[in-house]
């Protein structure tokens, strides 16, 4: 039987791949990224209602998280007794994706503030190895563009146990699902081993499963979190291209003369001048990491993942009495 198609099928084929694309396209947002907080503000108009906001409802103090998503929508997170870190009381009442109007409703009873981590700017005291300032340097390898350092970068110079500093800033990246692993993915992998996930995770429920969404991937995935193994105690995330601060305090693991470990590395972290990890042990690498070797010295890596995530103001002060060199 000689069957007649209405189309070549050469013409379908080309329409199939176009409806791919499409909904490809559509889930993943209309790919335009902002680096600057200005032109954001000036093309896009949600960016500048998303944020944080604080105030009573319903007779209670309440903290208030937005963020934009894609087609004009909010995901709207509300928390019991103000924003986490500033009278948050644990848990979250209410997820749900809003309209710009509802939000700007929502919005009439709060108000919208712009929180600044208490160690932003911080200096590196005396002694201080100073691994980004501003310019290229002998400690460091990786692009510097407009004062700032990017995602994708590389310390040079080993240590071992230490206090740092670094602030990071979030690309602003509307998509359909703020879950997705596309929203400024990077991260701080500690001697190729540990690693703190950067992510934007703004207005996502860490603590439990988010109904107002289709979650893409594990929470602990989300930023702030020990890549895969351990949630913040706190969700200390800012919203996008808000710069924002990590200040860790680490203790690599020991090893005896043979080799063999002794001790697990451990390490307390601050996000934004709060303690979201208090001296956690890491029993193995997180991720990709668990794979590698653990040791004693080692560099830190400014993971890039194709998101154009800035690094800046970044030093470390070694510790006296780590682990010595070889």
């Amino acid at each position: 039987m000689n069957i007649q198609f209405p189309f070549p099928a050469f013409t379908l084929l080309c329409v199939f791949i176009a409806f791919i694309q499409s909904t490809f396209s559509e889930e993943k947002g209309d790919q335009k990224i902002w680096t600057d907080p200005v032109v954001a503000a000036k093309e896009r108009p949600d960016f500048s209602l998303q944020g944080e906001y604080t105030g009573e409802l319903d007779g209670k103090k309440t903290g208030v998280q937005a963020a934009s998503l894609d087609h004009g929508k909010f995901l709207v997170l509300t928390y019991q007794g103000g924003l986490p870190g500033a009278g948050w009381t644990g848990g979250a009442l209410k997820s749900e994706v809003m309209t710009d109007t509802a939000l700007r409703g929502l919005a009439k009873n709060l108000e919208r503030i712009e929180r600044r981590s208490p160690t932003l700017g911080k200096k590196a005291p005396e002694g201080a190895l100073v691994l980004f300032a501003g310019k290229p340097n002998p400690a460091i390898k990786g692009e510097v563009k407009d004062g700032l350092l990017w995602a994708g970068s590389e310390t040079l110079v080993p240590v071992g146990d230490f206090h740092m500093h670094l602030e990071f800033r979030l690309p602003f990246k509307p998509c359909r699902r703020p879950s997705s692993q596309d929203r400024g993915n990077s991260g701080v992998y500690i001697f190729n081993n540990y690693e703190i996930q950067v992510l934007d995770s703004f207005a996502l429920d860490l603590n439990s499963h988010n109904n107002a969404i289709r979650l893409e991937s594990l929470n602990t995935q989300w930023c702030g979190s020990f890549y895969k193994v351990k949630l913040p105690d706190v969700p200390m995330t800012f919203p996008p291209l808000t710069w924002q601060t990590y200040d860790f305090d680490f203790t690599a693991p020991r090893f005896d003369s043979q080799g063999k470990k002794t001790a697990n590395a451990r390490a307390t972290v601050w996000q934004n001048g709060v303690m979201i990890h208090h001296d956690v042990e890491l029993k193995k690498g997180t991720g990709a990491g668990a794979k590698r070797p653990e040791k004693a010295r080692g560099t830190i890596t400014f993971q890039g993942h194709g998101n154009p995530t800035a690094f800046r103001n970044i030093w470390l002060v070694e510790k006296k009495g780590g682990p010595n060199p070889g």
